[in-house]
């Protein structure tokens, strides 16, 4: 097959287009991977890309899992115009974007569930996303997202596990009528609480609750959750950056739950 080294080919600013504008993402249904392990994340996550474009230049050696696919050769110039990386590693695809609803998380004994709302800074949410992944939780729901759960520099920052983590966007209101109908305890954190986080039970039907790092979860939430807790803060400061303090509570809770034979031990 030819290599595409034109910047004016229809398809290189089709593959810009994606990348930079939200509103063609969502009306087309497709998102932009890039990235070698990404893409391999992705196809093993059970989504077929609907178009690949690698430049041997970057990529080298084509990976066992990605000779199977059919992708188009462009050149560096070209490569270099699709990628939004610094030191790109020579593959980029068109990918659907999953659709899932509240309805479509599967019933489950003693679920285990993540909900951050309105997080507005995609390395943030790529790296709850990655730390759902590590922490085994059964399912994300964000609400009122400030940024599309599928934006290519969340998929970057969460290294593919935006694909391996059952996850929803939502309104506010839906997942709180979802969570309560289904009898999920609801655990949300802030500084002003008077319980620290480690003292709590986490057992049973959950979820954590992590709003936005400036402002925290909204009033929304806390006139809704079961407990609040705190983290201890030692310093100066008040707040930890929203993926660290994710981090923090996601692991309590398995930490709680590895002794029990209802959750896996990691």
């Amino acid at each position: 097959m030819d290599e595409i080294a034109s910047l004016q080919n229809p398809r290189v600013k089709y593959v810009v287009k994606l990348r930079e504008d939200k509103r063609q993402r969502k009306m087309d249904g497709l998102t932009i991977v890039e990235g070698k392990y990404e893409l391999e994340i992705s196809i093993a996550s059970g989504l077929t890309p609907k178009e690949v474009y690698y430049c041997s230049e970057f990529a080298g050696q084509i990976p066992q899992l990605l000779r199977s696919i059919n992708s188009k050769t462009v050149s560096r110039h070209v490569f270099e115009k699709m990628s939004q990386r610094e030191n790109p590693d020579g593959w980029i695809a068109i990918v659907p974007t999953p659709t899932r609803r509240l309805t479509t998380f599967i019933s489950m004994k003693n679920p285990f569930f993540l909900l951050a709302e309105s997080v507005e800074k995609p390395g943030n949410l790529g790296a709850i996303l990655r730390t759902a992944d590590a922490s085994g939780v059964d399912g994300m729901i964000v609400t009122d997202p400030r940024v599309d759960l599928y934006n290519p520099n969340v998929i970057r920052a969460s290294r593919g596990t935006v694909f391996t983590v059952p996850a929803v966007e939502t309104e506010n209101q839906q997942a709180l009528d979802w969570l309560k109908s289904r009898d999920i305890r609801l655990i949300a954190s802030s500084p002003d609480a008077k319980t620290n986080y480690t003292e709590i039970q986490y057992s049973g039907p959950v979820c954590v609750l992590v709003g936005t790092e400036d402002k925290g979860l909204s009033d929304f939430w806390f006139k809704n959750v079961d407990k609040v807790v705190k983290i201890p803060m030692a310093g100066k400061v008040n707040s930890l950056n929203v993926s660290t303090s994710t981090a923090i509570l996601l692991y309590e809770v398995v930490r709680q739950r590895s002794s029990s034979e209802d959750f896996p031990k990691l």
